[in-house]
């Protein structure tokens, strides 16, 4: 029987990236990022495992494995290995999670192509990215120079951006996969204890609390 893995995390990024670990290991997965479509598939059809974001909305993980006991022993796999290989990549799936998750930000942006300049504001930003509100149209594809000014007490963040996408007219992402390993550096710096602090606030929205 084929085995099959259920995956449930709203980052549809860390979805593929659990996907392909066990994919590594012959699991079909199938991945969703709502908890109340993952209820839908736990009352319909039988996993080999699951695994579920404890951070997402309501339902979150831990109420899905409330309602999906029994896991485990719907059909033959090697538990051990199977947890031994998730426990081994937690550290690299957290940091695939923390790559991508946005922090909302309104920063001072600029932008070059060849000998034009403009200038911008940041919607959000990410150590894979920003979304930026400017000016001018970009086209999808070029190659942009960047400084990002992320605090006026900071150096900005310089470097090279591929524009990806154009939302609303004014608005496009950038990814930011052209940075030096000093200024990717410096990035992680100042985002990952936002991202941190934000992450602990969510865990604690979540906890019921005493009467």
């Amino acid at each position: 029987m084929q085995r099959r893995a259920l995956i449930v995390d709203d980052d549809p990024a860390v979805c593929g990236f659990i996907k392909g670990i066990l994919a590594a290991s012959g699991v079909e997965a199938l991945t969703l990022t709502s908890g109340l479509e993952a209820q839908a598939y736990l009352r319909k059809e039988k996993f080999t495992v699951a695994v579920f974001d404890l951070r997402m909305r309501a339902p979150d993980g831990a109420e899905l494995a409330r309602q999906a006991p029994a896991f485990f022993c719907i059909s033959p796999i090697d538990k051990a290995r199977l947890l031994k290989l998730l426990r081994a990549t937690q550290g690299a799936i957290e940091h695939e999670r923390r790559r991508f998750q946005r922090v909302a930000l309104r920063s001072r942006v600029q932008l070059g192509f060849e000998q034009q300049e403009w200038e911008g504001e940041t919607i959000d930003v990410s150590l894979n990215g920003m979304l930026v509100k400017g000016p001018t149209h970009l086209t999808p594809g070029m190659i942009v120079r960047v400084n990002l000014y992320l605090s006026p007490d900071m150096k900005p963040i310089v470097g090279l951006g591929s524009v990806m996408h154009l939302l609303n007219g004014n608005e496009f992402g950038i990814q930011l996969n052209q940075l030096t390993l000093a200024e990717s550096g410096r990035l992680q710096d100042f985002l990952l204890p936002v991202i941190f602090r934000e992450g602990q606030q969510e865990l604690s929205s979540k906890v019921p609390q005493s009467v």
